[in-house]
């Protein structure tokens, strides 16, 4: 199978080539492209060469559904992104899956094989996307319970900073600067946030907006966060999720 890339972070491409390789040997990538103005002529040129395409949806000069109004792309795509608002305009198109990053070797076989399940459905451009429209509908969880001693207390997300995880544990962090654990995993939690209002940016932090008060550029061209009422939290946000940190905390209007 071919495949082309269309991804502006160059560590998130090496990472989806290294997922790919080890999902499937015979997989071939043809191409990563990094814009629109690169990818625009080369799919033009090269798109019967193809057999499926991965698009990061938010890229340095546009967004990547806009290729579809300028060639025809009668392939098959997976979307890749930090945010989940995108999904309806993916369902618009040949998308076959929607995933948010950071992509796991998990999400990535998952994807394959649906798109190995819905090969004979293919047709021309024919848009392919239920599960796509399911998750544009789904609900995120609003609150949380923790144990106080012999106390039960709801916490709503929305007055969440921050979960971290630290070993096997997991805990939220309230606007009180109070730790409770919780029963869930980091990557649990990642599917039952709203990505607009959360962001993992590393692997043991998953951070609220709003729960932001400063951000720094230091060593590396990294980011360090500081939340409110806990300053004296030093959160970093790894090198590879810098650009889509950028993106996910200058939102969209």
């Amino acid at each position: 199978m071919n495949v082309a890339i269309l991804e502006d972070e160059p560590l998130a491409a090496e990472k989806l080539k290294r997922y790919l390789a080890k999902c499937d040997a015979a997989i071939a990538v043809l191409h990563v492209l990094d814009s629109l103005e690169t990818a625009l002529p080369w799919i033009e040129a090269n798109n019967d060469k193809v057999d499926l395409y991965f698009m990061d949806v938010q890229l340095t000069d546009g967004l990547s559904f806009e290729l579809f109004s300028s060639t025809t792309i009668n392939k098959p795509v997976i979307f890749t992104t930090a945010f989940d608002e995108f999904a309806i305009d993916a369902f618009k198109v040949n998308s076959i899956d929607y995933l948010l990053k950071p992509i796991t070797f998990t999400d990535l076989s998952r994807s394959l094989k649906k798109l190995k399940s819905l090969e004979k459905q293919f047709s021309g451009a024919e848009q392919i996307g239920p599960t796509i429209a399911k998750m544009a509908k789904r609900t995120f969880k609003d609150r949380f319970l923790v144990r106080i001693g012999n106390h039960l207390r709801s916490i709503m997300t929305e007055d969440i900073l921050a979960f971290y995880a630290e070993g096997r544990d997991v805990c939220l962090i309230t606007p009180e600067g109070k730790e409770y654990p919780v029963e869930y995993t980091i990557e649990s939690l990642r599917e039952l946030l709203d990505p607009k209002e959360f962001f993992r940016v590393n692997r043991s932090y998953l951070v609220s907006l709003k729960a932001i008060s400063d951000v720094v550029v230091y060593s590396n061209r990294r980011l360090k966060l500081s939340l409110n009422n806990s300053r004296d939290r030093e959160i970093v946000v790894s090198r590879e999720k810098v650009g889509d940190f950028k993106r996910w905390f200058e939102g969209n209007g």
